[in-house]
């Protein structure tokens, strides 16, 4: 196929060649949608196996496909998921997409790349204006709370550890989803809410931001482009990427974000941070309340 005539999805090539495709042909793409990862990492044989079809089909639908024969399909289903595609949007395609990405130069060094393009990209769209406006408002705050999901529970637990340490009341939401009305029933307009929301945000995490928009709170929000429909839209966003399609998807783009703020934080608050993390080390250390 010519790589410039090439479909962008693949149910674009169904679609065109619907009337060519046969049974097995339904059989095999099946069981190519249901499994992105083998789906581009499998040769032709092996996926003809799994769908229970005559070893030479995979390289009939190809074909089919406009392909010259499997192997360039597979390459063309490789580049679906390292692009971004819809046909494989899934955790699985994700790590599928990445270990594609891996084959070339190895694991590691794949997710280095990824990790370093990442943060290069915050360095280049994330101002320290930005990191100052989340600052001030933790800063001036009565109370903080933080809020995500998934991957980012973890994060939060951490940022509301490193905020109390610091001197502020902070409270990870997501730690005590069973007492989110207690927790948030004394919001007021002198609070912050913290919300990080990737890809996507959660329909609890938008509950949150509305109880915060009717207390007058203020809200601010780290996100990527898929997770800003957030409305109404927070006080200060942050908004950057994780990493391309099929790269890693960094988790150390939000938190390094996180300890930007956070030491900004500590420049800012007349000795607050310092004062009480240094309070902080010399109870941990006279207590004998330490876990190790």
């Amino acid at each position: 196929m010519n790589k410039q005539e090439a479909p962008l999805a693949l149910s674009d090539l169904i679609s065109r060649h619907s009337t060519r495709l046969t049974d097995a042909d339904t059989r095999l793409l099946d069981v190519l949608i249901q499994d992105p990862i083998r789906a581009a990492l499998d040769n032709g044989k092996d996926i003809s196996s799994r769908a229970g079809v005559h070893p030479a089909s995979a390289v009939r639908l190809a074909r089919r496909l406009g392909f010259k024969g499997y192997p360039e399909f597979r390459a063309f289903l490789q580049s679906s998921l390292t692009e971004g595609g819809n046909d494989f949007e899934s955790p699985a395609a994700r790590m599928a997409a990445r270990l594609v990405r891996a084959e070339g130069d190895g694991l590691l060094a794949s997710v280095l790349d990824s990790e370093i393009a990442a943060l290069q990209q915050a360095r280049n769209s994330v101002s320290d204006a930005d990191i100052r406006a989340f600052s001030e408002r933790l800063r001036d705050s009565r109370k903080i709370f933080v809020f995500g999901r998934g991957h980012f529970a973890s994060l939060c637990s951490l940022i509301a550890l490193r905020l109390n340490r610091s001197g502020y009341e902070a409270t990870d939401l997501g730690s005590q989803i069973h007492q989110l009305p207690e927790l948030l029933s004394g919001l007021s307009s002198e609070d912050v809410v913290w919300l990080l929301a990737f890809r996507r945000a959660p329909s609890l995490l938008q509950e949150v931001r509305d109880v915060a928009a009717r207390c007058g709170a203020k809200t601010l929000t780290i996100t990527d482009v898929g997770g800003i429909r957030i409305d109404p839209p927070p006080d200060h966003q942050i908004l950057v990427s994780r990493g391309k399609p099929g790269e890693s998807q960094s988790l150390v783009v939000p938190m390094t974000i996180a300890n930007a703020v956070i030491l900004d934080l500590a420049s800012i608050d007349n000795g607050r941070s310092i004062n009480a993390l240094s309070k902080f080390r010399s109870f941990r250390a006279a207590s004998r309340l330490t876990t190790g």
